[in-house]
């Protein structure tokens, strides 16, 4: 499985929406909004083991700026996030909650010849 879908998923996990929306200066609109860094860790399957990303989180939303994936997702008013990752025939989603420094969730993917699991953790940059 691409190792493109699963890094940029935490994207799981945390990762979302548009690159359109681009982070500002502005105060931030919910207490997760600003710079984190997600580790993302494969438990079981043949996907790459580990990869760390950076994301923003802007007005719920989770914006990153690096893959030819398609994100969709959000963090609540409470931390949870669901989000949900797409290229090609490889679909991943994941989900768990953030704190006002950290988070940590599960994820799970899968293309039409594998698939894969394992957890993501987060911390604010």
């Amino acid at each position: 499985m691409s190792s493109h879908l699963f890094r940029a998923s935490v994207l799981a996990f945390l990762c979302v929406a548009s690159a359109a929306a681009t982070p500002t200066t502005a105060v931030a609109r919910t207490p997760y909004d600003g710079a984190w860094s997600v580790l993302i860790v494969t438990e079981r399957g043949s996907c790459d083991r580990a990869y760390r990303y950076g994301v923003q989180i802007v007005d719920g939303r989770i914006i990153y700026g690096g893959g030819a994936v398609s994100f969709s997702g959000q963090v609540s008013q409470n931390g949870t996030i669901r989000v949900n990752v797409a290229g090609g025939d490889q679909r991943a989603s994941g989900s768990g909650r953030l704190s006002r420094t950290s988070g940590r969730g599960s994820w799970n993917g899968a293309s039409s010849s594998s698939r894969c699991s394992g957890y993501w953790t987060a911390e604010r940059r």
